[in-house]
């Protein structure tokens, strides 16, 4: 009796293509493994032999980033979530990262995964998450979206975790970040107030570290925002988002294991800041049926 091949750590690859650029995206969590413009790494991915680390490329839903201490109140009921991020005692990124999710679409350039998340303690809803990656030429769009599929209204917060490849320590890039304000934290990277933010041009990074949710977003009359990383190497990735993410959680990675720390940096595009299901600040409250959705795209600048 002959066995299939195990599968990677995050299941099936489902790869994209378009000219010389390539994507991949996974079925364990719907997220993004990887995505090259020729030979350019244009985020800092993992392998194909690997587990997603860090949050690398993944798709964070029903909410975004930290809830603290997994508490929150849905229709005048507490609730109370799993404590997936023990050292700052909250509940992180969601119930989606780790789902099986299954392709609704595929074309040899696009493809769209689909996960329901259902009622569970803590979770008292069902909705259903799906993941579009098209690319168009040497640039990838992303659009999430999700659907309450409830018999009552729902708040439902939506991110992504995608790393920038350096190309180096990210200490050696120019960042420039469109926004005007960003949250104040404590030491468990929880919201305290919101404080003016200079819109950095050209600013080299250095030794700063940043794990801060900026909001405000300067945005061009088309309604979107554009985050460009310089790299050493010439290279400049551009990171757009359109009108649905208010937020972007920047990371330069500090804890991301030996050998990754620093070298990509985290420009999550969010809908709603940490720990909104408890303050409800920016959550979209959805009726039976309807849907929140938002898209990003990604690449090189002057392709």
């Amino acid at each position: 009796m002959t066995h299939p091949a195990p599968l990677p750590p995050s299941g099936r690859q489902f790869v994209i293509r378009s000219g010389d650029a390539a994507a991949v995206a996974v079925e364990v969590g719907g997220g993004l493994r990887s995505f090259r413009v020729g030979d350019v790494d244009v985020l800092d991915g993992y392998a194909e032999d690997e587990r997603a680390s860090a949050g690398r490329g993944q798709v964070l839903a029903p909410w975004p980033n930290r809830l603290a201490d997994g508490r929150w109140t849905y229709r005048g009921e507490p609730q109370q979530l799993p404590i997936s991020e023990p050292a700052t005692n909250t509940a992180s990124h969601g119930l989606a990262r780790w789902l099986t999710w299954s392709p609704v679409q595929q074309a040899a350039d696009a493809v769209t995964l689909q996960v329901t998340v259902q009622p569970q303690p803590g979770w008292p809803g069902r909705v259903t998450l799906r993941t579009a990656y098209r690319l168009r030429g040497p640039e990838l769009t992303v659009t999430l979206s999700a659907r309450n599929d409830s018999a009552a209204a729902l708040p439902v917060g939506l991110g992504m975790h995608p790393y920038l490849a350096a190309g180096a320590p990210v200490d050696d890039c120019l960042l420039d970040l469109p926004v005007t304000e960003r949250a104040e934290t404590d030491d468990r990277g929880l919201p305290t107030g919101r404080v003016p933010a200079e819109p950095r041009h050209g600013w080299r990074i250095g030794d700063t570290q940043l794990d801060t949710p900026f909001t405000g977003l300067r945005r061009e009359p088309d309604g979107w925002a554009h985050v460009r990383l310089a790299r050493p190497d010439g290279r400049t990735v551009v990171l757009s988002v359109d009108g649905a993410w208010r937020w972007l959680m920047v990371y330069t990675g500090d804890k991301a294991g030996p050998g990754r720390a620093r070298r990509g940096l985290a420009v999550e595009p969010m809908t709603c800041p940490p720990n909104a299901l408890a303050s409800g600040e920016d959550l979209a409250e959805l009726v039976p049926g309807a849907t929140l959705a938002g898209s990003w795209r990604i690449g090189l600048a002057g392709l």
